[in-house]
């Protein structure tokens, strides 16, 4: 718990639609201009479910991180490392796509590491991002 008496612009950041079940956690968290993510999945923001195929999964995780860096007052522009894991290699395609998409300089990209791992039921997909808001 916080022992600052002094009112202070909540630091948790979410994204409307997209929850993570039961889990007490937030999607992100702020301080000063550091923002970093939790595990941003590729939920359908309407539905708040997860679409059966890679490639509609992957697009969701990147509408949903820009969902999440714009509500915490940051763009893609300010992302300097993210972590994707995914549940096979064959994801890696869906992946490479939006990350293209969300990034098209090669010389102006995040860093990135992508990792296999079991993720839980049908997620084929997650992220974790960390960005540095720069003043605009």
């Amino acid at each position: 718990m916080s022992s600052s008496t002094t009112t202070r612009r909540p630091r948790s950041i979410e994204v409307e639609g997209v929850t993570h079940g039961a889990a007490p956690i937030p999607m992100a968290a702020r301080v000063g201009n550091i923002l970093m993510t939790s595990g941003v999945m590729g939920k359908d923001p309407a539905t708040d479910t997860l679409p059966a195929d890679g490639p509609s999964q992957a697009r969701f995780l990147f509408q949903n991180l820009g969902t999440l860096l714009a509500n915490g007052g940051a763009t893609l522009d300010d992302v300097v490392r993210i972590t994707v894991f995914v549940k096979d290699n064959g994801q890696r395609e869906a992946i490479n796509a939006e990350w293209v998409k969300c990034f098209p300089d090669p010389h102006d990209r995040p860093a990135r590491h992508t990792q296999v791992v079991d993720l839980p039921g049908v997620m084929l997909v997650q992220l974790e991002a960390i960005a540095v808001i720069q003043e605009r």
